[in-house]
């Protein structure tokens, strides 16, 4: 039985008006059809305009064909480049559309554009206006660099804290990340560009996500990864990326209980499903709710080919009539009916310019408010202007800014500014500070005593030209870790060293390095690329040897033994395409810090990174600050939270564990990372900070952590039944001697009236509050009715949790300050 729902159209304001995953990242990069029963295709409703339909009724098959698959543009396009394009029907008065890449901003091969703070440091704000100004930068930009839709956000929940894309999304709980979306979606559409909610469903990891297939429960489907979905429709957002993984025995983007039974009947979608690159697997897939293929197979430096499924063998199956032409139809109407609802059929309505200083403005904002104190002995922070001394700043991202994640998501800035300058021009005059990189990840060029012939960086191969460009010897004087950064511009190239695995040179900000051991003696040496059309590529190969690995460590501890505060920047590497191997800090970092902290009691610690991390050093450091992969502007929020020009007031969006053995996934394969193709998810609801409660499991910091340069109290809890939920009310007090924001967590505990499975608690309410020293405030926190209710998998409906429940308000999951029942019975 389906709970169906009325349709609410488009709910966000109503706008007017790569070459292949770069490459599948540069060429690396159901419920259930058993838990719902979808409609029959010709079952459907009507669906689209009176004028939609007639235009899609007056398109030829090869144009119906042209919208239901992507293709890489023109060849003489204009050079602003996505990753998918649609050419339309100019006779028609259909213009054409093109698709980029998010979600920490719009990225463009060969472009820069704003580079946001990644969504999890979004959603540590635990600001939904924020969310709308974040939507709101990437909606504007998108459009002013000539887009129509991106290919954002991502809502998958947080799971697997090994998870590479971990940095894309927003978080571990439900209402959190819904919030989040919905916010989004509304910044983005509310400038006339088109999101893409995704990977619709239950892509919780990247290891083996072209085959994995999740067995997931039907509640727990319901109640954890369908929710942020849920929310992005009600939101309005014009479409659905189905996901690469398959779900209960059938792929995503072939599982008409999800793509129809679930979008469709239960929620009333009406904007149009793609998959994600590569992710159709068969021409039918069009009669069982996917609408549009996204990707092709493209080879390095070969002729694009057509689309695999919705090109030309949709053409013969609807010639055979093994698919009829009114499917297609149907999918041509729903993408078209999205342009009509953007105004993109209406002429005249102009693109906006770009905004850089507002996407600045923004980027700031966000990456200061997510910035997550984790720690702050002996009062380390803020650095005070007066008491400063001298400051000794190491690690590698102190001076290679980590602005985001690699991948799609991997957005190349107009600007970034190193860490060590930005506390430079901070600390002012009266301090110096020093720089260390402890563990150097670039190093210098090889020499020629090394590597012959000599190789010289730069400028490799014209535009569109292709083929090998450097092959030579590396000798090397001794056995060891040699550390090699390749970085290439303006197209892709490849770096073989003997017989190691490739080293693939894909356009990036920063620094992207390899360790490769090397015995002693000679190894054959190769690069070969392909320039994009209307650039040259360039190629840049440094190293780093082991013998000077060990001198950088050891300058960086000598220079921390001298400095009264020393800052230590370390960062993980979070992708598309690989999840972690460990939860420890890659490289020497972890050794680095620990060495850095025994001779510096006054050590602080600034982590760029996109997940959960251990901190084996933690109780040896004064302070520890999370800033994520801060974006563009991620330098100057650290330094400003680092000396308490603004207050640190994020939140962790994710529980961080305190060992590899003490988290949901450990010691479980069949959770993560499947056995035999397939990831159980066996602790059911029991996600994140809920499976800590109720395995009494400590982890090292708790969902919703996050220290203030102030205190604050919360008190005197009342909690009021209303038509739409609950209301409550609670005294929050800044106990301390600065201003700050204190974010108010509302817990539900479980229903007493029902068998099926639930949580000790769950998130089901928060806000914000701003308050002086000394202030208090009476807040209100409301509840939505949905927050009460559990998915009954026998009814395959919601039902409200009757009965006597707890409701607890705090500053985290572990921190719950007042505690009040409410009795919950149907309005």
């Amino acid at each position: 039985m389906l709970l169906r729902r009325k349709h609410r159209p488009g709910a966000g304001p109503r706008p007017r008006g790569r070459a292949g995953r770069l490459l599948t990242h540069a060429l690396a990069t159901a419920c259930v059809t058993t838990l719902l029963t979808a409609p029959a295709a010709d079952a459907a409703p009507q669906e689209g305009s009176a004028r939609v339909r007639g235009l899609v009724a007056r398109m030829t098959l090869d144009e119906k064909i042209s919208f239901v698959h992507w293709t890489t543009g023109p060849k003489n396009g204009p050079t602003i480049k996505g990753i998918g394009y649609l050419p339309g029907v100019p006779r028609l008065g259909i213009p054409e559309l093109r698709t980029a890449d998010g979600p920490a901003g719009i990225r463009l091969l060969g472009r820069t554009a704003t580079a946001m703070p990644t969504p999890v440091a979004l959603a540590a704000t635990f600001d939904d206006r924020l969310a709308d100004e974040y939507g709101k930068v990437l909606g504007r930009e998108g459009r002013a660099l000539g887009h129509d839709n991106v290919l954002a956000p991502m809502t998958n929940i947080i799971r697997v804290p090994y998870a590479g894309r971990n940095f894309e999304t927003f978080s571990e709980d439900p209402l959190l990340s819904s919030r989040m979306a919905a916010g989004e979606i509304r910044g983005i559409q509310g400038q006339g560009l088109m999101a893409t909610v995704k990977h619709f469903a239950a892509n919780n990891q990247e290891r083996d996500r072209m085959t994995v297939d999740a067995t997931i429960d039907e509640q727990t489907l319901q109640e954890v990864e369908l929710p942020a979905f849920r929310s992005a429709v009600e939101a309005g957002a014009a479409s659905v990326m189905c996901a690469y993984n398959s779900v209960n025995g059938a792929q995503s983007c072939s599982n008409d209980g999800l793509l129809q039974g679930v979008l469709r009947e239960q929620w009333g979608f009406r904007g149009w499903v793609m998959s994600d690159w590569l992710a159709t697997h068969a021409t039918s897939d069009i009669t069982k709710g996917l609408d549009q293929e996204l990707g092709i197979d493209l080879r390095l430096g070969e002729p694009v080919p057509p689309s695999k499924y919705f090109d030309a063998e949709l053409k013969a199956a609807i010639a055979k009539g093994t698919i009829p032409e009114a499917t297609l139809d149907r999918s041509v109407v729903r993408i078209v009916g999205q342009m009509e609802r953007f105004g993109l059929l209406d002429p005249g309505s102009p693109r906006p310019g770009r905004d850089p200083q507002a996407g600045r403005a923004a980027a700031r904002a966000v990456a200061e408010k997510g910035g997550v104190l984790l720690r702050n002995e002996r009062r380390a922070l803020p650095l005070s202007d007066r008491d400063t001394g001298d400051i000794a700043v190491i690690g590698h991202s102190a001076k290679y800014p980590k602005v985001t994640g690699d991948g799609s998501a991997h957005v190349v800035p107009d600007s970034a500014t190193a860490p060590v300058d930005a506390l430079r021009q901070r600390a002012g005059r009266g301090t110096s500070v020093t720089y260390e990189p402890g563990q150097d990840l670039v190093g210098v060029p090889l020499p020629g005593s090394a590597l012959g012939p000599a190789f010289t960086n730069g400028k490799q191969l014209d535009p569109l030209e292709k083929g090998t460009f450097y092959e030579g010897e590396l000798t090397v004087p001794a056995e060891g870790d040699y550390r090699f950064a390749f970085k290439v511009m303006g197209g892709v190239a490849n770096l073989q060293i003997g017989d190691r695995p490739m080293i693939l040179g894909t356009e990036t900000f920063g620094t992207v390095s390899t360790t490769v051991h090397l015995t002693e003696g000679t190894h054959r040496v190769t690069m070969n690329g392909w320039a994009w059309e209307d650039t040259s590529l360039t190629a840049d190969l440094t190293w780093v040897t082991p013998e000077r690995a060990r001198a950088d460590f050891d300058r960086a501890v000598a220079a921390a033994a001298k400095a009264r505060t020393a800052i230590v920047f370390a960062h993980d590497d979070g992708t598309e395409g690989v999840d972690r191997d460990s939860l420890s800090l890659p490289g020497r970092q972890d050794e680095l810090i620990a060495a850095v902290a025994k001779v510096n009691p006054r050590t602080v610690v600034v982590l760029n990174t996109g997940s959960a991390v251990l901190m084996p050093w933690l109780r040896d450091t004064a302070a520890v600050l999370e800033m994520w992969y801060p974006g563009q502007e991620g330098a100057e929020a650290t330094a400003s939270l680092l000396y308490g020009d603004s207050a640190p007031g994020g939140r962790l969006t994710q529980t961080f564990p305190a060992s590899e053995t003490a988290h949901p996934m450990a010691g479980d394969p069949h959770r993560y990372p499947g056995v035999n193709g397939k990831q159980t998810y066996s602790e059911g609801l029991k996600v994140g900070y809920r499976w800590y409660d109720d395995t009494g499991t400590a982890p090292l910091f708790p969902f919703g952590h996050g220290l203030s340069y102030t205190s604050f109290d919360q008190r005197d809890l009342a909690v009021q039944r209303t038509d739409a939920g609950l209301t409550a009310t609670v005294t929050v007090r800044n106990t301390g001697s600065r201003a700050g924001e204190e974010t108010v967590q509302l817990y539900v505990g479980p229903s007493p009236d029902t068998t099926a499975p639930q949580v000790k608690k769950k998130l089901a309410g928060y806000t914000k509050v701003a308050l002086a020293p000394g202030e208090q405030r009476r807040v209100t926190v409301t509840v939505d009715e949905q927050q009460l209710r559990y998915w009954d998998s026998t009814a395959h409906r919601w039902r409200l949790g009757t009965g006597e429940r707890t409701v607890q308000v705090g500053s985290s999951s572990a921190d719950l300050k007042a505690s009040r029942t409410v009795t919950v019975q149907p309005r």
